[in-house]
């Protein structure tokens, strides 16, 4: 059976460098996705491939 799931979203505010958010605008744009998507998968993939030694956050 085909069951729709709503991931649980909340809204938070970063101060990030205006170099860095346009970079990333700029690879969101280039890959056709959203800016919060590609903020989401870029923390995801760095918290998966943190080192043991700096501990790990699941």
């Amino acid at each position: 059976m085909f069951d729709v799931k709503k991931p649980e979203m909340t809204n938070k505010t970063f101060r990030m460098p205006m170099l860095l958010v346009n970079r990333l605008q700029e690879l969101a744009q280039k890959k056709d996705v959203s800016l919060n998507a590609l903020v989401v998968q870029c923390c995801e993939y760095a918290l998966e491939n943190l080192k043991e030694s700096q501990g790990e956050v699941k």
